[in-house]
């Protein structure tokens, strides 16, 4: 019986492989035709070295062996934009002190600013109050009570977060609740838990898009 047990479990660990393989592969596919159709490169192998080129950013820096895949880049209506999967491992312990390897993934936009700007954390009321907490932020209250009850919004330098934080910026981000943000030196940033279904990523590059438009031009040295 023990016998039958450990070939039924080999058995669907195997077919899992298969699946997830098949998975994979469906998906760089349509990764690529996309690429194909917005004017993007897209390479589909791993790169180790994304925690590197933007060490500013906290969540490229979590856990072991990080790497970035299935990169989407280049010019996006006239921005320069990246856009990729990334996994990083964690590891516990569990109460027979067996080590256990959890496997995390998510979805990364980056668009490149013309200016170097303040670290800026915006995202739904939780997520980083652990994080910032730990390197003294506060969080800020804005004058629209219902979107300091929904957001989360960090900054050691308020006048920035006020300045992007304006009335139309709060209103769009309350019709986009799902929007993590982070702004920092040179790149505005979403991401997403998980790998973001394919059709997802021509939206929320638009999203991206979006909120680039709803900077304000003052911050650019321009007039309004």
């Amino acid at each position: 019986m023990q016998v039958v047990i450990i070939i039924f479990v080999i058995i669907f660990i195997v077919v899992g492989i298969i699946v997830s393989s098949i998975a994979a592969r469906k998906r760089r596919e349509e990764l690529g035709l996309l690429a194909q159709r917005l004017g993007l490169v897209f390479t589909p192998g791993h790169d180790a070295d994304m925690d590197n080129r933007y060490p500013f950013l906290g969540k490229l820096k979590q856990g072991s062996n990080r790497y970035a895949f299935n990169i989407l880049s280049g010019i996006y209506n006239g921005h320069e934009v990246m856009v990729f999967d990334y996994h990083y491992e964690t590891h516990s312990t569990d109460s027979k002190g067996r080590r256990q390897t959890h496997h995390h993934n998510f979805s990364f936009f980056i668009l490149n600013l013309p200016i170097s700007c303040p670290e800026l954390l915006i995202s739904r009321e939780g997520l980083f109050s652990k994080i910032a907490q730990a390197f003294g932020y506060d969080d800020i209250d804005f004058e629209s009570h219902e979107f300091s009850r929904r957001f989360c919004v960090r900054s050691r330098d308020k006048k920035f977060a006020y300045d992007v934080c304006h009335a139309r910026m709060m209103e769009y981000l309350l019709a986009n609740p799902d929007l993590s943000i982070e702004i920092e030196q040179n790149v505005l940033t979403l991401y997403f838990s998980g790998s973001l279904k394919v059709p997802e990523i021509e939206m929320n590059l638009n999203r991206l898009l979006e909120i680039r438009s709803l900077l304000p031009a003052y911050l650019f040295g321009k007039e309004a």
